[in-house]
């Protein structure tokens, strides 16, 4: 069985009987990460990809600022922990822990009330290049097609998807991308992201954290989500589809946009 999934049984009703299924249900675990020694944070999460997600959590959190932050990296043999050493001692953390909107329960620390540089305009994306790498990332899935209730993001040029990451957990998606950038030398600065999972307002936090400036998603962004993008100068864009999205924030970085393209203010 693939990791990140869990073979199951199930029955399905065609007309007036019930056909026994060989099928596989999204794995969901506690996995604790810890930093020099104590306990961080405890997420629910899908066991693949935990160095990543370690790594992503603490650089998205600021707790680490750059990879040479960090010593080294273990992952548990039971895959349900993750030490992180750092090289020094581990910054205090805020007294106020939020509990993030969502099903699986995310955390963050990261006070998305305070100021942030808005993010440089950059260069513009082409509409059907945001379509283009929305497909491209279902195409890629390999946990969603097999057992469903998962989410998947990548982090994209208007080219390419660089990377991606599947997870029961949205936000964790992003933790996993902004890890595997940090573990792989790949600079997100300027970059897109793509993903199947709801925009709130941690979601754009993380975002912007990695200097991504265009996030477009299956699905709706919140109006929290849309208030910081507007501070950040993010491009949001949600309900992607085959041949249409909507387009919720600083519609100008993307270029010659399509007619089914709904601008929403």
């Amino acid at each position: 069985m693939i990791p990140g999934a869990q073979p199951t049984i199930y029955h399905v009703k065609e007309a007036d009987t019930w056909q026994r299924i060989d099928g596989a249900v999204i794995e969901e675990t506690t996995v604790c990460i810890y930093v020099n020694g104590c306990e961080v944070v405890t997420l629910m999460a899908s066991p693949i990809d935990l160095d990543a997600l370690a790594v992503g959590f603490l650089y998205t959190e600021g707790l680490i600022r750059r990879l040479e932050d960090v010593e080294m990296v273990k992952e548990s043999p039971q895959g349900n922990c993750v030490d992180v050493w750092l090289r020094d001692a581990v910054p205090p953390l805020p007294h106020c822990v939020i509990r993030t909107s969502g099903c699986s329960g995310g955390v963050t620390f990261d006070d998305l009330t305070a100021w942030r540089e808005p993010l440089p305009h950059g260069n513009g994306v082409g509409s059907q290049q945001v379509i283009d790498r929305y497909l491209e990332l279902r195409a890629t899935e390999v946990l969603y097609p097999l057992a469903r209730g998962v989410h998947a993001s990548a982090l994209c040029t208007p080219d390419a998807n660089l990377l991606w990451a599947e997870d029961v957990g949205r936000h964790n998606t992003l933790d996993k991308i902004a890890g595997k950038a940090l573990l792989q030398g790949i600079d997100t600065t300027g970059c897109m992201i793509v993903t199947t999972g709801r925009v709130s307002s941690e979601m754009m936090g993380k975002a912007a954290k990695m200097g991504v400036n265009v996030v477009a998603s299956r699905t709706s962004p919140t109006s929290r989500s849309l208030a910081l993008a507007r501070a950040w100068n993010i491009t949001v864009i949600g309900y992607l589809r085959r041949d249409s999205f909507r387009l919720y924030t600083v519609p100008e970085r993307i270029l010659s946009p399509m007619q089914e393209v709904v601008a929403v203010q």
